[in-house]
């Protein structure tokens, strides 16, 4: 494949994959959105609060101005998933807080009832991985949430690294 310059371009391999896990979390939010969370399932979704696209409360990206981990249980409503983006409004300290996310901002994406995890780098807007040193942490914790451990799938585990 060429580009405009006459200039070899390969295939991102790696974006291609993290697009394809993308999808893992959209396809579970899409069940979640049609048939509600069967027995102990939850998500904790982790994103950039300052991604473009990222809508929630001034307070809350007060508190979270990185990285934000939410969770889907219980107290959660209007979730709604969009090719590029979900909604869902959540509740803090009794208050209803409704939040878009642009599924391009999800750095994380866990359940802990089967043990199942993904982790991503962000992309920017041209649709470009960031680098290693970008990649958020998956420590982030959400507010009221209990310990729990997951077998997390990361990229680094596919890419080529240098002998």
């Amino acid at each position: 494949m060429e580009n405009d310059d006459g200039q070899h371009v390969g295939l991102n391999y790696e974006l291609l994959v993290e697009d394809a896990l993308r999808s893992v979390v959209r396809g579970s939010l899409l069940i979640a959105q049609k048939a509600g969370l069967p027995g102990d399932t939850h998500f904790y979704i982790s994103f950039k609060t300052d991604y473009p696209g990222v809508e929630l409360a001034d307070d809350l990206k007060i508190k979270h101005p990185d990285i934000m981990t939410i969770v889907l249980q219980h107290q959660y409503a209007d979730l709604e998933v969009d090719d590029d983006s979900f909604s869902v409004t959540l509740f803090f300290g009794g208050k209803p807080s409704p939040m878009i996310v642009p599924f391009a901002s999800v750095t994380g994406f866990n359940d802990p009832s089967v043990g199942f995890g993904l982790q991503f780098g962000t992309l920017d807007e041209d649709n470009e991985g960031l680098d290693d040193d970008d990649l958020s942490s998956p420590d982030a914790k959400a507010d009221n949430s209990e310990e729990t451990t997951a077998d997390v799938v990361s990229l680094d585990t596919f890419r080529n690294r240098p002998n």
